[in-house]
């Protein structure tokens, strides 16, 4: 069995809305036989995976895998449930998976849903072997491999602090981008965003974590406005550190000045040689010490949120209680066995260190590691409680009295920390500090969570809900207007048009497209740019208050969408030949799945705008969680009068009017004769392009003011819409510019000719390179019908052909026309080339095709090429000149 490939779907997909594993995978002789047919693999594999027993699969019922592992079933439908069943063992439960035959015998593809990505993939290489040994008969460690899985885990998802904070995040149907391997997360889009590392979050200032880091200025900054603290000061030596705790009085306690996590921090201190001891070990930490009065009691954690005290633990230091016969080494690593103790805080506790500090507090207990201590005996291996060092918490959070977490908050406030934890000692937590000389420790910034997330005792506190609660305020989401487009044809129009509308009222609209990345009117990239890397540099950017993204079929596949949803996908049609062929997408109804994932990632609330003359198009709503809008150029059009009648909404043109229909009510938007684009309705592809954009507009919900002032203002030309039936005349000569390469888009540019009374037709004309041959030649045909002349240039997208195979295919079907104009197809070099011999040599009075290779960079070449030769102008004109040129 070969892996022949494997990518990651990182966002909606053709298979589901969320992120998925694609794997296709060659069985080989595997594929003459099935599961029920290896002689003990069920067995072997139900005895390694017992668990999978909880698998329904088609079946719909427990047991239900189990059960065609005995009927007999392929090993691709079994690399996909072991590969759930890995990830959900070792930390990330999943349930969605498929197996389906590809177009070559043996081949599958199988995806797999996932939730940490370079996790999935080791978990999905692991099934893989699994499944060899299970058919060779061969040992594997299933124990063993699945620890070798979470500790992977471990190592790749964020740690718990930051991922208690994302889930409620995702909780609240906020968009989550994990920024880097750290903890740097951005939550939101566009303008919208906000950022946390770990649990800080951009609203923390620098001033403020640095006051937190220095502890003597902390403790000045507190006892100025009045909270308690412990009496002391920084030290120069070992021997100053002595003359402090002598004049404050012992116990004392030695730490860092800058520092966190605890470390360099010795309590509960009277000797002088002890005091002198820790001020090396301090000093070790950090260049400066601090010495101050130790606070007898209990260590508690009150972490404060926005202003709010939102929960409070009672730490314990790490301990060990001996049972006679164990070592104080041995009772440590047995307590560090439970897999919730993972380094660099991956998981709710730490491993029990025993380092140096360990040492010399065994050492004041009369102990070392090789110590058997008796048993009930309480062994400590730290004098401080941070969880980082080993200790556990219990919760206090409904114990706490109210004046306590006053001075807490007011502590995070005097520091300049909207999250903050405030470490405080003392004996009572009910009662009030100043009536038991308690005192506020530290206030620090970056808190760990883990105490609160799932404390050793009492009720686990959903802080990460807190902070993305003071983050986002009540009915936020983090998110900016987004729109959606794709569709054979118009893609690009619709976007270019929707982003002008929705400018109109003042937005900053990010825009990608085939032509590039704009970012408001600046553009930031040019080329094909309607993939998933240019829709997240998009949402990315901290000025865009709405998106308009044109979503290729190509992308989709590749990676899924740029987006986890949408508000608005817009669906212009689905041609019957292009963008086939890739990925097995190779037919119509395929290619409707792959662009259907734009309407199944609308989110509820948001809406569907689909084209209701195109069948492939609106069988979509079925994928749609949020509302159907339909347009049509023809309001009696059986789908729209039905929708319109069961109170569905709707665009289309009544009496030369685009109009919007809510059920039985109309609003007359704009007259086709005052919107540019569709040259007074003439263009009906370009109709529909503009009720598509106005749809979307209105469901994005820009006034309808603003919705007719954005189509009367977007130009039919290279400043709105360059490559999209731009209309041209040279000195006599009419041009049209139009960007189509396909079979769908060539049959309406040419709908549009055959209505002009040009006499002579000359086509300037190629195709993708990525096209089917059938598909060239279909092309072929058409100009042929349509045009006098065709010259074929083979320039920017050969993409992969050989020089003169597109002129060929082309040129053979021009040849077979069933009622031709062309005798044949001319070879033409490249697109400059073929339109200056064109245009050079045609008379006023024709019609010349020029097919834009690059859109955007069409119009500008013929404007500096022709000067002041070449002006715009309308179908009408265009007309009326051809008409008196021949009465005169």
């Amino acid at each position: 069995m070969e892996i022949l490939s494997l990518k990651a779907l990182r966002g909606p997909n053709q298979w589901a809305s969320f992120p998925c594993l694609e794997a296709w995978v060659d069985l080989g002789r595997l594929e003459d036989f099935p599961s029920h047919t290896l002689p003990g693999f069920n067995d072997r594999i139900m005895a390694w995976l017992p668990t999978m027993i909880e698998h329904r699969c088609s079946i719909g019922e427990r047991g239900g895998f189990f059960e065609r592992l005995r009927t007999g079933t392929w090993m691709g439908h079994v690399l996909e449930h072991v590969t759930l069943e890995l990830q959900t063992l070792a930390g990330t439960p999943v349930g969605y998976g498929r197996a389906r035959e590809a177009n070559t015998r043996g081949v599958y593809k199988v995806v797999i849903e996932y939730k940490e990505e370079s996790f999935a993939i080791e978990c999905f290489h692991t099934a893989h072997r699994l499944l060899m040994a299970a058919i060779d008969d061969t040992p594997f460690d299933v124990t063993a491999e699945v620890k070798r899985l979470r500790t992977f885990l471990l190592d790749v998802q964020l740690g718990p602090s930051t991922r208690s904070i994302v889930e409620a995040a995702l909780a609240r149907g906020i968009p989550v981008r994990r920024l880097n391997e750290g903890s740097l997360v951005r939550l939101g889009h566009g303008a919208k965003q906000r950022r946390i590392m770990a649990s800080e979050t951009d609203a923390t200032g620098a001033i403020g974590e640095s006051i937190a880091q220095d502890k003597e200025l902390t403790r000045a900054l507190l006892a100025e406005s009045g909270i308690p603290v412990p009496e002391g000061r920084p030290v120069n030596d070992a021997a100053d550190a002595w003359r402090v705790a002598a004049e404050i009085g012992t116990p004392v306690v030695v730490k860092p000045r800058y520092g966190n996590q605890g470390r360099g921090v010795s309590v509960n201190l009277s000797g002088q040689a002890e005091v002198e001891k820790a001020w090396q070990i301090a000093r070790d930490e950090d260049s400066s010490v601090v010495v101050e009065r130790f606070v007898a009691g209990d260590d508690y954690r009150l972490l404060v949120v926005g202003g709010r005290m939102v929960a409070a633990a009672r730490r314990y230091r790490p301990a060990v209680v001996g049972n006679g016969v164990a070592t104080v080494r041995q009772l440590v690593d047995a307590v560090n066995e439970d897999p919730r103790r993972c380094g660099d805080h991956a998981d709710v506790l730490s491993p029990i260190p025993i380092d140096e500090v360990a040492l010399a507090v065994l050492a004041e207990q009369g102990l070392t590691p090789e110590s058997v201590p008796a048993a009930e005996r309480v062994v400590f291996l730290r004098q401080n409680a941070n969880l980082s060092t080993g200790g556990t918490a219990e919760d206090v959070t409904d114990a706490v009295h109210p004046e306590v977490a006053a001075r807490a908050v007011e502590a995070a406030r005097i520091v300049g920390l909207d999250v903050s934890g405030i470490d405080i000692v003392t004996t009572d937590i009910t009662r009030t500090l100043e009536s038991q000389r308690g005192a506020v420790i530290e206030v620090n910034a970056a808190p760990g969570l883990r105490m609160h997330l799932q404390p050793a005792v009492g009720t686990p506190r959903d802080v990460g809900r807190a902070i993305i609660d003071a983050m986002f305020p009540e009915g936020e989401n983090g998110r900016i207007p987004t729109a959606a487009v794709t569709g054979t044809n118009g893609k690009t129009t619709v976007v270019r048009l929707l982003a002008h509308i929705s400018a109109t009222g003042g937005a900053t609209v990010g825009t990608t497209c085939t032509e590039g990345v704009w970012i408001g009117g600046r553009q930031i990239d040019a080329g094909d740019c309607s993939g998933p890397q240019s829709a997240r540099r998009v949402l990315a950017n901290p000025t865009v208050t709405t998106a308009v993204l044109e979503t290729a079929r190509g992308g989709i596949l590749r990676e899924g969408c740029g987006f986890d949803r949408c508000d608005v996908a817009v669906v212009t049609n689905i041609g019957k030949g292009d963008h086939l062929g890739i990925g097995e997408i190779d037919t119509p109804e395929k290619l409707a799945w792959v662009k259907g994932a734009i309407v199944a990632a609308v989110r509820p609330g948001g809406a569907a705008v689909l084209n209701a003359a195109d069948p492939l198009v609106v069988d979509m709503k079925k994928w749609c969680k949020g509302e159907v809008v339909y347009f049509a150029l023809d309001p009696a059009n059986p789908l729209v009068v039905e929708h319109l009648a069961a109170g569905g909404r709707a665009a289309t043109i009544r009496e030369g009017w685009i109009v919007l229909c809510d059920g039985p009510r109309e609003t007359r938007l704009a007259q086709l004769d005052k919107v540019p684009l569709v040259h007074k309705g003439l263009v009906p592809f370009q109709v529909e392009n503009a009720l598509a954009s106005a749809a979307a507009a209105w469901r994005l919900g820009v006034p309808l003011e603003l919705v007719r002032i954005g189509l009367e203002t977007f130009a039919s030309n290279a400043d709105g819409s360059p490559g999209r039936f731009n209309l041209l005349d040279l000195e006599g000569v009419s041009i049209v510019v139009d960007y189509g390469h396909n079979v769908p888009s060539l049959e309406q540019v040419c709908r549009v000719i055959r209505g002009l009374p040009h006499g002579r037709r000359i086509a300037v004309y190629s195709a993708a390179g990525d096209r089917r041959d059938d598909d060239m030649l279909e092309q072929g045909r058409l100009l042929g019908s349509e045009f006098d002349r065709v010259v074929v240039y083979e320039d920017a997208y050969i993409r992969g052909r050989q020089p003169g195979d597109i002129t060929r295919l082309i040129g053979q079907g021009v040849g077979s026309a069933v009622t031709p104009r062309a005798a044949a197809a001319e070879a033409g070099g490249t697109w400059a080339a073929s339109v200056q011999l064109v245009l050079e040599s045609a008379r006023p009075g024709d019609l010349v095709l020029v097919q834009a290779d690059v859109a955007e960079e069409a119009l500008p070449w013929l404007m500096e090429k022709y000067g002041s030769r070449l002006r715009e102008t309308t179908l009408d004109e265009m007309a009326a000149k051809v008409v008196a040129r021949r009465l005169a």
